[in-house]
């Protein structure tokens, strides 16, 4: 046999034995991507794009690796479940996973509000370093797991703003008798002080602010805020939100349809989960900006809150936390390990990423930037 004639034969014989491996091998990939399809049921409406948009995220996210096999359809607010009843729904069975926040169930268990955000915690950075090497997501499935769920971040804000106000809020005599749209946590905290905790769904903040039903409202951040139009009824803005100094937006699944998915598909979840968590955040750090421009441009008046009131909230925050500690041990276990980081992460901060900001804000005030 000469040369080329080996060549021509040996190279017939490498592409039809590729054609074959390809032959043989397509049925093991289909069979690695079994096809699921899931429901989620979302807290937030549409109308809300970029926390709404996170479950978006996670499910083109799972289709696009997977060559569509892993398909979870995403259902806004109220359009299968009530969004405050999103994860209910997920451990009954009704849907397969839901895109919430875990302090919007507290009523049931305060236990609940310490997986996504707590007065005076950590803000997005430090929750994010709890959560992933903190062993904050162990421990908070500890408590999702007696609820028939299992949860992983998925979604963050950063700190929100202390909300909108029809009028100045300088002591805390000034908080007295205050109707304040606030739930939750944040709420027992500030009826300490005197405030009557009122809530009102999204849609019916504007109405309330506007008759006077309520003289202040919290919600998020300025991107998501001008969508509601709070400036024109209420135009002092207070900032920051110390309830929310970082809250975890939870992709929650029911426990035993998570738990049937082959080891590949899981390994995505959590992939596909951290990756949205993280992209939301970084666009809420994108849009706040120049949100915050509009608003201050439209009449809105930023105000932070003082001192004292910071101090006197801090104080009935630990309050509040001692009383529960004593009477909840699952609240207690969680609680004590965000603690324990907690003054870690702020000794921490207060080095090299404080003194780099404030240099640099400096900066901007100075018109150098």
């Amino acid at each position: 046999m000469d040369r080329r004639s080996f060549i021509r034969k040996a190279g017939v014989t490498g592409v039809g034995a590729a054609a074959a491996a390809a032959t043989l091998a397509a049925p093991a990939i289909a069979q690695s991507n079994p096809k699921v399809t899931w429901r989620l049921a979302s807290s937030f409406p549409k109308s809300l794009d970029t926390i709404y948009g996170g479950a978006e995220v996670f499910s083109k996210m799972l289709s696009e690796a997977t060559d569509g096999n892993f398909q979870v359809q995403v259902f806004a607010a109220g359009e299968l479940v009530p969004g405050l009843q999103a994860a209910d729904a997920t451990a009954a069975g009704t849907v397969e996973a839901c895109h919430t926040v875990a302090y919007y169930y507290w009523g049931k268990d305060p236990t609940w509000a310490l997986g996504a955000a707590v007065p005076f915690s950590l803000n997005a950075r430090g929750i994010n370093a709890w959560h992933y090497h903190g062993g904050g997501i162990d421990l908070f499935n500890e408590f999702l797991a007696t609820q028939g769920l299992f949860g992983l971040p998925g979604g963050n804000t950063g700190v929100q703003m202390g909300g909108w106000f029809r009028k100045q809020i300088n002591t805390v005599a000034d908080l007295s008798g205050l109707k304040m749209r606030i739930g939750g946590f944040a709420g027992k905290v500030v009826a300490k002080l005197g405030v009557v905790p009122q809530q009102i769904a999204g849609g019916d903040i504007y109405p309330a602010l506007e008759k006077g039903t309520i003289d202040a409202a919290e919600w998020v951040g300025p991107y998501d805020d001008e969508k509601l139009g709070f400036y024109k009824v209420a135009p002092y803005y207070y900032y920051p939100g110390w309830w929310e100094g970082g809250p975890t937006v939870h992709l929650m699944f029911n426990k035993a349809k998570y738990e049937e998915l082959p080891a590949s598909y899981k390994s995505l979840v959590r992939t596909a989960a951290q990756a949205t968590d993280a992209n939301m955040l970084q666009k809420y750090d994108f849009l706040n900006p120049a949100a915050v421009k509009r608003l201050v441009a439209g009449g809105a008046k930023l105000q932070p809150f003082s001192q004292e009131i910071m101090a006197a909230c801090f104080e009935k925050a630990n309050e509040v936390y001692a009383e529960m500690e004593a009477s909840n041990a699952p609240f207690k276990k969680i609680w004590e390990s965000i603690k324990g980081f907690r003054k870690e992460h702020y000794l921490w901060a207060q080095v090299a990423e404080y003194n780099y900001d404030t240099f640099m804000m400096v900066q901007q005030r100075q018109g150098k930037l």
